[in-house]
């Protein structure tokens, strides 16, 4: 059975690439760990992405970052500390990797943790409005 695209339509040309990081992202979804995303809008008229992910347990030596190929990528990895005897143990520590489909001209500008979140911070500058006259030749 073939699958039908939203990208397939014609008028919709060198959307290709963007339709296979969207059918990665969807194979790749899991609930672990949670996170909110806000937006807000600067007085410049950029707009602010704040992505807060729950990590509790997680060390910043533990956390990773990237961004590639318009893609945001968080790793998180805990190592088992030798000669730790848990009763209980109820905070997941497992390690996780979670992926956001950037858009393009979107800028990371910040990540920290504190209290158990890590907090990444996304913009995207306002786009200028470019229009450009093409001129018809005659053959």
């Amino acid at each position: 059975m073939s699958r039908i695209s939203v990208f397939s339509a014609p008028f919709l040309l060198g959307f290709d690439s963007f339709e296979e990081r969207i059918d990665r992202l969807a194979r790749s979804a899991e609930g672990y760990p949670p996170y909110n995303i806000e937006r807000t809008t600067g007085e410049d008229g950029a707009e602010r992405f704040h992505i807060s992910i729950a990590v509790a347990g997680f060390a910043q030596s533990d956390l990773e970052v990237s961004v590639e190929d318009n893609q945001l990528q968080v790793r998180g990895r805990q190592k088992d500390e030798a000669g730790r005897d848990f009763l209980h143990r109820g905070i997941a520590t497992r390690q996780f990797q979670r992926n956001f489909l950037l858009a393009d001209g979107m800028n990371v500008k910040d990540a920290t943790l504190g209290h158990g979140m890590l907090v990444i911070i996304l913009e995207r500058p306002p786009a200028p409005k470019i229009a450009r006259q093409i001129d018809i030749r005659s053959v």
